[in-house]
């Protein structure tokens, strides 16, 4: 299954699932490719009740940006991130995706918020991303850039629930700077820079650091010194341009 969604003065996008049949898609000269390959922690045990536990796959928010890293657009959100619809939980997981939530709203970043909170609600999900359940593993996003889109920046947040290890332990209080509610590792963060005027068809996004492990700001952390599991989120990310 292919969606087409238009966001209008930007672009077009489509996503395809892992179980689609790509090969029945054709792409046309211009199309921009985003291939995300799962990676060995790409599904992660989250408690649910009684001892049993849940595989879930992570969170995800990828978007497009200029040259001085101003927010253009969402192409993908996963759907309880997007409309903060956590399953049995009512509260709002601001360290699910900040680096996300702050660069999409107006205030500079790393300036609070109001109630210190960015991110989206039932009665107010995302207007101008597509949410979309997380794939269970490797998924495309197929693009068509708006005319004059030459030059920008993808960027790609990944964020795991109760994924905690010796740095980012679950016994870390408030008062600590590894302090997250939920999430234990903070998200990681991907991007490339996208020049459609070479002749370049393939980039690869690269991962540059980490979000706010409490949500409480914007800020990129490029110190990758405390994950483990959270870099093995994703596998690759391969950036195809048709051309």
């Amino acid at each position: 299954m292919v969606i087409k969604k238009g966001l209008i003065g930007i672009l077009f996008w489509g996503m395809v699932c892992c179980s689609c049949q790509k090969d029945l898609i054709e792409y046309q000269s211009g199309d921009i490719k985003i291939e995300v390959q799962a990676g060995d922690e790409w599904k992660h045990p989250f408690d649910l009740f009684l001892g049993i536990k849940k595989q879930n796959p992570p969170q995800i928010a990828i978007w497009i940006e200029d040259l001085e890293g101003n927010y253009l657009t969402t192409l993908y959100v996963s759907y309880k991130a997007g409309t903060q619809s956590w399953s049995g939980n009512s509260k709002k997981r601001k360290e699910a995706l900040p680096y996300w939530n702050h660069a999409r709203l107006p205030f500079q970043p790393g300036q609070p918020v109001p109630d210190g909170y960015t991110g989206a609600t039932t009665q107010s999900p995302i207007p101008d991303a597509v949410t979309g359940a997380t794939p269970n593993g490797n998924f495309d996003l197929v693009m068509t850039p708006a005319k004059g889109l030459n030059r920008f920046i993808i960027k790609a947040e990944f964020n795991h629930s109760t994924d905690y290890n010796e740095y980012y332990p679950k016994s870390a209080t408030q008062a600590d700077e590894n302090y997250s509610a939920e999430s234990g590792q903070p998200a990681v963060i991907y991007e490339v820079m996208v020049d459609l005027a070479t002749r370049e068809k393939e980039y690869k996004m690269q991962m540059i650091g980490h979000s706010s492990p409490d949500g409480s700001d914007g800020q990129l952390y490029t110190d990758l010194s405390g994950l483990t599991s959270a870099r093995n989120i994703v596998k690759k990310i391969t950036i195809k341009i048709q051309k």
